[in-house]
């Protein structure tokens, strides 16, 4: 009986994790470009600056 190649098992599951990864990464940009005219994270809405 052949033994499990669990290198193999374990490399597969890292490139799947890899381009599952990427993308959720592609999707997050996707969605970041689709919204004009955001307010940039550093800016507050009430116009207060210290």
């Amino acid at each position: 009986m052949a033994k499990p190649n669990f290198q193999f098992q374990k490399r597969q599951k890292e490139l799947e994790r890899k381009k599952k990864m990427e993308e959720k990464l592609q999707r997050k940009l996707a969605k970041k470009d689709r919204l004009p005219g955001s307010l940039p994270e550093c800016a507050s809405p009430g116009g207060e600056t210290e």
